[in-house]
């Protein structure tokens, strides 16, 4: 019994983990990131796996990503703009940097 109880567990914690991940792609889609950004290649905007190399040594990069998303900026990645995104909330605008920065 106890066994099967520690089975259940696992699997529920692995699914847990999985979940942010996806909900994080559902939300990029939802709120048209994927419409400049892909996950390994540039498109309009750079690739979320060189945005996770240049700012893997810096412990505010989800802050600082955060606040790009919603409000937008230019110069970081070349002179194309990124247009605000106020259509993202706080919270979400921080699970999407967060979710970026761990792409690998």
């Amino acid at each position: 019994m106890k066994r099967h109880l520690l089975s259940c567990a696992l699997a529920a914690l692995a699914l847990m983990s999985a979940m942010p991940a996806q909900a994080s792609a559902d939300l990029a889609k939802s709120k048209n990131c994927l419409a400049c950004h892909a996950a390994d290649k540039k498109l309009i905007g750079p690739s979320y796996k060189d945005v996770a190399a240049k700012y893997a040594s810096d412990k505010d990069a989800p802050a600082k990503l955060a606040k790009k998303i919603r409000e937008g900026g230019v110069g970081i990645w070349g002179q194309i703009p990124m247009p605000a995104n106020p259509q993202v909330n706080p919270d979400e605008a921080l699970s999407l940097a967060k979710w970026i920065l761990g792409t690998k």
